[in-house]
């Protein structure tokens, strides 16, 4: 197996308080995204709702997913202006979050 080179992935899984409202969640989105444009080290987001049909989900809706070129990159935005604005406007919608950070690593058979 083999790390991918220069990549951490930031991912975080949320559910939203039911009286948050699609309007808001939409906002929140857009405002994550525009962390790229803001976040030097932030390289990347991407985001989606959950349509398993396993429904593991535990209730969490949302996945919010970013691209950094190191465990530094992440530090960096973790602790950006930007980012802990932005997340001081988030958790307070959310019932229930949860963050990981990893290394991709692709599997050779």
């Amino acid at each position: 197996m083999e790390e991918a080179r220069g990549v951490v992935k930031h991912v975080l899984l949320a559910k939203f308080k039911e009286d948050i409202t699609p309007d808001r969640i939409e906002e929140l989105i857009k405002s994550y995204a525009n962390l790229v444009n803001l976040v030097p080290s932030m390289k990347s987001f991407h985001w989606g709702k959950d349509v398993s049909a396993e429904n593991m989900h535990q209730g969490f809706t949302h996945v919010f997913e970013s691209t950094f070129e190191s465990t530094e990159g992440v530090a960096e935005y973790v602790a950006h202006p930007a980012h802990v604005e932005y997340a001081n406007s988030l958790l307070p919608c959310l019932e229930k979050v949860i963050a990981i950070d990893y290394k991709p690593t692709a599997v050779n058979l």
